[in-house]
C-alpha cells in the first residue's frame, strides 16, 4: 500500500471518530446487564467503562433504554467494577478489521488473532451488522457448488449461493461433516464461525474435522462457551463481515456457522435480560427476527462474487420440530438431516436422504439426474418403508418385485455413500458411482 493510499485510509477513518466523547455513570449491575445514567448514545454503539481496576476499560454495547436510564452489555467480565464507574461513549458501533491475510488463522469475535500468528493488519473495516442485499441485486442460484461429500453431490446438490441447514442432534456426526465440506468443497475461501462451543471442541475440530489443508485457506471466527452472551452472538454476524468481504474480492465463500441454535440461545440471554418477553419455549421475539437478517446476507451478487451458507441446527432430544429449528426450516434453501439411527448403523455420514431436501436440485441438476435421485429415493423409501420385515426373516423373496429390486440395491447404495472424512470425490465421479448400481440392478 502506498504513502498516499495509507493517508487518505487513516484520513477516512478520523472522519468517523468523534472529536468529544460524552460520559456518564454506572449505576447498579445485574449479572448481565449495566444500568448507567448517561451517556447520550444510541442502540448498538460502543462504551468503555472506565476506573474497572483492570489493565485496560471493558468495552460494553448499548443495547437498550428503560426508565430514562441506559442498559449496556459488556464484551467482558466485570471484575473489579464499582458503582459510580465511568462509562465513556466511542461514538461508533462495532466494526470488525477485514483483509486476505486473514486466511489460515483462527480470530475471535473482534478480529484479534487466538493462534500465536502475528497481528493482521486491516485492509478495511466492515460494520458487523449490516443490511441485507438488495433482493435486485440478487444473480440467480443456477451453477453446482460441489462439497466432495458423496451423498449430498449425488442427490441433495447444492448451488453456489444456496443457503442450508444441517440438522442433528448430539452425537451424530455434525462437526465430521462440516469438517468434511470445509476442507473438500470448490470454494476459493472458507469462513468457520464456532459459536458456544467449548474449547476442547475448537481444538478437535481444527486438527481432526478441519486439518492443516482446510486451515490453509480458511479463516475460523471462535467464541467459546465461557464468553458473555453478547460476545457469542457478535461472532456470527463478524463472521459474516469476513465473508462479505471475500465476496466483494468476487470471490465464491463457503460460509460455516456451527451453531445457529447457540446463536439463538446467546440472543435469547440478551434478549431476556433488557426486558424482552418470552414466546416460544423462552425465546424473545429478537430471536426470530434477526435469524432471517442473518440469512439473507449469503446469496450470488450479480458481477460479483457469492457465499454460500450452511448452518448447523442443534435439535434438542431430536426434537425437528422445536422453535428454531422449525424457523430455520422456512427459511433456508434445503436441510440436511442426519439420523441417530443410521449413525448407529454405521453408515457415516449419517444424512437421512428421504427427510433431507435441496430447494435448488431442478436448477442445479439436469433432468437425467433428476431421474436418478427419485429413483434411488424411491429404493431407499422402498427397503426403508419394509425393513422390520426384512430384518425380521418374515419376507419371501419374490413377493414383492420392487422389494426384491430394494433389497438387492441397498446395501451398495449404503456402501456408495460410506466416507471417510479424508476422501474426496468430484460430483461428476459420485453421480457415476451411484448410476452404476442404480441402472445395473445392483449386481456386483
Amino acid at each position: 500500500m502506498s504513502a498516499v493510499e495509507t493517508i487518505s485510509r487513516y484520513r477516512e477513518l478520523l472522519a468517523q471518530r468523534p472529536f468529544s466523547h460524552g460520559y456518564g455513570v454506572l449505576l447498579g449491575f445485574n449479572g448481565l446487564v449495566i444500568e448507567a445514567i448517561g451517556p447520550d448514545v444510541k442502540i448498538g454503539e460502543l462504551c468503555e467503562i472506565e476506573d474497572s481496576g483492570q489493565d485496560r476499560p471493558i468495552r460494553a454495547e448499548v443495547v437498550g433504554f428503560r426508565e430514562g436510564r441506559v442498559l449496556l452489555m459488556p464484551f467482558g467480565h466485570l471484575r473489579g467494577v464499582s458503582a459510580g464507574s465511568r462509562i465513556r461513549s466511542l461514538g461508533h458501533t462495532l466494526q470488525v478489521p477485514v483483509a486476505r491475510a486473514m486466511i489460515g488463522r483462527v480470530l475471535d469475535a473482534f478480529g484479534a488473532p487466538l493462534d500465536s500468528g502475528p497481528a493482521i493488519e486491516a485492509e478495511d473495516y466492515r460494520a458487523v451488522q449490516r443490511s441485507p442485499i438488495n433482493p435486485l441485486q440478487r444473480a440467480p442460484l443456477d451453477e453446482v457448488l460441489e462439497t466432495g461429500v458423496r451423498a449430498i453431490d449425488a442427490v441433495l446438490p447444492f448451488a453456489k449461493g444456496q443457503r442450508v441447514g444441517v440438522f442433528a442432534g448430539s452425537g451424530v456426526g455434525k462437526s465430521t461433516l462440516l469438517g468434511m465440506m470445509a476442507r473438500h468443497v470448490r470454494a476459493d475461501v472458507v469462513v468457520v464461525a464456532m459459536v458456544g462451543e467449548r474449547g476442547r471442541e475448537v481444538g478437535d475440530f481444527l486438527q481432526e474435522a478441519l486439518g492443516h489443508d482446510g486451515l490453509q485457506r480458511s479463516v475460523m471466527v471462535v467464541a467459546t462457551a465461557d464468553q458473555p452472551a453478547l460476545v457469542r452472538t457478535h461472532a456470527v454476524h463478524a463472521a459474516h463481515a469476513v465473508a462479505e468481504f471475500f465476496r466483494d474480492q468476487k470471490l465464491d465463500v463457503l460460509l460455516i456457522v456451527d451453531s445457529i441454535t447457540r446463536f439463538a440461545m446467546a440472543q435469547r440471554e440478551v434478549g431476556l435480560a433488557v426486558g424482552e418477553p418470552p414466546t416460544s419455549r423462552g425465546y424473545p421475539p429478537s430471536v426470530f427476527n434477526l435469524l432471517p437478517q442473518i440469512l439473507e446476507r449469503g446469496g450470488r451478487v450479480r458481477n460479483s462474487g457469492s457465499i454460500s451458507a450452511i448452518y448447523s441446527v442443534l435439535v434438542e432430544g431430536d426434537d425437528m420440530n422445536e422453535p428454531v429449528a422449525d424457523h430455520m426450516r422456512a427459511i433456508l434453501d434445503g436441510h440436511v438431516v442426519l439420523s441417530r439411527d443410521l449413525a448407529a448403523r454405521g453408515q457415516l455420514p449419517a444424512i437421512d436422504l428421504l427427510t433431507s431436501v435441496s430447494r435448488l436440485l431442478s436448477r442445479v441438476a439436469d433432468k437425467e439426474e433428476r431421474q436418478l435421485i427419485l429413483r434411488t429415493k424411491a429404493i431407499v423409501s422402498t427397503y426403508e418403508t419394509s425393513r422390520d420385515l426384512v430384518d425380521m426373516g418374515a419376507y419371501q423373496a419374490g413377493t414383492n418385485p420392487a422389494l426384491d429390486e430394494a433389497i438387492a440395491m441397498h446395501p451398495r447404495i449404503v456402501e456408495c455413500f460410506r466416507q471417510e472424512p479424508s476422501q474426496s470425490s468430484s460430483r461428476r465421479e459420485s453421480i457415476e458411482a451411484l448410476r452404476s448400481i442404480v441402472t445395473g440392478g445392483g449386481r456386483s
